[in-house]
């Protein structure tokens, strides 16, 4: 007898040991094993995707403001270093470009990138102008990336772009039941996976399902059985060798 594994997704890169959604991140998530990776897309003053999930600096580099309060010059002075967690270890690190990101990933062809665009972003700059950016940005790897958005109008737009695969995101899972996803028709759904209902098979149409953010392999585990495909981890490393070493007991 075997065990059925979900396919896990680095959730901001090797979130457990590095900055979160920096090129050391995700670096070190594809180096752990990672097939899947998740981060976050915000834009600067210039217009300039970055890497970034928080709406203001202060977690991430210790500034005030936020992205869209900078250009990409001057955001690149800025330590991108989680202080909180890592103290100095990180300091010299800067703000990842989602352009960096993309000529890292066209080198590993084996890995697929759900790109999140963050509602703030498409508020500051308006919605053709980041889907624009974005698509410019990610044709490296196109063939490896997933648009992904809470925001669901922002995706249907998209989907009259470009023939890219969609991630729709919510948080609460009786939200799939939108008019607005069943419009899109969206290749994936991303919810919390501790807003899932306590039993049942989990099903929405075509869609394969994802669950953010686990780092239990026996709740991954779970899941999976009920039907979802993909798990969000930050502790992506942990999470592989775990699985590894269950299949290796049965």
């Amino acid at each position: 007898m075997s065990l059925s594994f979900p396919r896990l997704v680095a959730h901001r890169g090797y979130t457990a040991h590095y900055p979160e959604n920096t090129l050391l991140a995700i670096e070190a998530a594809v180096n752990a094993g990672a097939e899947f990776i998740e981060f976050d897309v915000l834009m600067s003053a210039d217009q300039v995707p970055v890497l970034l999930h928080d709406r203001d600096l202060q977690r991430m580099c210790g500034k005030q403001g936020a992205v869209h309060d900078y250009t990409l010059a001057e955001l690149k002075t800025f330590p991108v270093s989680e202080f909180h967690r890592f103290g100095y270890k990180y300091i010299n690190n800067r703000i990842t470009t989602l352009a960096e990101t993309a000529e890292y990933l066209a080198g590993q062809p084996h890995v697929t990138a759900f790109v999140e665009i963050k509602r703030q972003a498409l508020q500051q700059h308006g919605v053709d102008i980041v889907m624009e950016r974005v698509l410019q940005e990610v044709k490296p790897f196109l063939q490896q990336a997933v648009i992904i958005s809470y925001d669901i109008e922002a995706l249907l737009a998209l989907r009259k772009k470009s023939a890219v695969p969609i991630a729709a995101v919510f948080d609460n899972w009786r939200e799939r039941k939108q008019s607005l996803i069943k419009q899109l028709a969206p290749e994936y759904l991303f919810t919390d996976i501790n807003q899932l209902p306590r039993f049942g098979k989990l099903k929405h149409l075509s869609a394969q399902l994802a669950v953010y953010e686990c780092i239990d392999p026996q709740q991954a585990l779970d899941v999976h059985k009920r039907g979802i495909e993909f798990v969000e981890t930050f502790a992506i490393g942990e999470m592989l060798q775990a699985f590894q070493l269950m299949s290796e007991r049965v």
